[in-house]
């Protein structure tokens, strides 16, 4: 007897789609089970102490662990989805507390400061990387993830210069640790500069690299800086398609000076689009059903809660995926690139949001 073949469509998976989730689901399991434990345990570090909050802990717990769970290959699918599809949701469930006025009311009133800190950050690049002799996409990879937004916009721009893979693992290793660093030390320049939530809110969306620690971050310092931070983060984040889209024309036409303008019409819509991450879509999708009132107001607080929690377990994901040997793998020079960038853009901020009074 030949074996059972799926039903028409219409039925539902098969016995081999629904075999196939389960070994997945298992397959996640361990790592995952260990971030959500330290989040646990996180969680309960911050209510202890309400201004450390809960992700830094987690961070801190599972970068010290992580070298314990690295003997382990079994942990590596779930510290992979805790640390990047956990946030992405977390992220999208951020959303629900925000209407798309207030979306609009603060990217517009940020988008001064992004400009003028993402320019400053890309000169700087340019400049520092040719007195350290950091050049060519090393340069460039350093330079877009600390402007925009960390590995994201690493992984968005490496195909397009046509970075290799250990130019890619230099940059993000470099980008990775100023994360922590601004993690760590931003809540306490903030309480020590005496900024409200609002000002916190922007300094953290415009200096700090990765969307991850700029949750973690205006996570420990308040709830309202938490929201201002998100929605400047993703207003900064929309910035890796005008850069994609420049660097693709550029590379195109150094290659072929004469298919500049072809290669710029290859660049449709549709790709220009999809240049976009799906949980900036996810994000905006929820803030709509707040704005129309489809989303039960009694829901909110629960689903605060619940992104919280989840932000806290991606931060486990990440520490647990911390690799110190990275660092001295990437080399001295770009690491020092990627802390004076790191600097440099703080600073900008702190000035621009000083100056604008914002």
């Amino acid at each position: 007897m030949s074996p059972q073949r799926a039903g028409p469509v219409g039925r539902g998976p098969s016995a081999a789609d629904r075999l196939g989730a389960t070994t997945r689901l298992r397959a996640l399991l361990p790592g995952l089970a260990a971030a959500v434990l330290i989040a646990a345990a996180a969680t309960a570090v911050g209510r202890t102490v309400p201004i450390l909050g809960a992700a830094v802990p987690a961070l801190l717990i599972g970068a010290v662990l992580a070298p314990l769970l690295r003997r382990s290959s079994a942990a590596a699918p779930g510290v992979r989805f805790a640390s990047r599809t956990v946030l992405q949701v977390s992220v999208v469930l951020l959303g629900t507390q925000l209407s798309l006025a207030d979306i609009g009311t603060i990217g517009a009133g940020s988008l001064p400061i992004m400009l003028i800190t993402l320019g400053v950050c890309l000169s700087g690049a340019l400049l520092l990387g040719w007195w350290l002799g950091v050049r060519g996409n090393v340069q460039t990879l350093i330079g877009v993830g600390t402007g925009i937004c960390g590995a994201s916009a690493i992984a968005a721009v490496a195909p397009v210069v046509g970075a290799a893979g250990a130019e890619i693992t230099y940059a993000v290793s470099t980008i990775f640790l100023f994360n922590i660093a601004a993690v760590v030390t931003f809540p306490w320049i903030g309480h020590l500069l005496g900024m409200d939530q609002h000002a916190f809110g922007l300094f953290a969306g415009t200096a700090v690299n990765d969307t991850s620690s700029v949750v973690a971050a205006a996570a420990v310092y308040g709830t309202a800086a938490l929201g201002f931070a998100v929605v400047v983060k993703l207003v900064r984040t929309l910035m890796i398609v005008p850069i994609v889209v420049g660097l693709s024309v550029h590379r195109v036409r150094q290659q072929a000076p004469t298919a500049g303008a072809a290669g710029a019409r290859g660049l449709t819509p549709r790709r220009i689009l999809a240049l976009v991450p799906w949980f900036i879509w996810g994000f905006l999708a929820m803030s709509g059903l707040r704005s129309t009132g489809a989303l039960p107001t009694s829901w909110l607080p629960a689903l605060a809660v619940v992104s919280a929690f989840l932000i806290t377990v991606a931060m486990a994901g990440i520490g647990l995926s911390t690799d110190l040997a990275s660092f001295r793998r990437a080399g001295l020079r770009p690491l020092l690139l990627g802390g004076l960038l790191w600097v440099l853009l703080s600073v900008t901020s702190l000035l621009v949001i000083s100056v604008l009074g914002a």
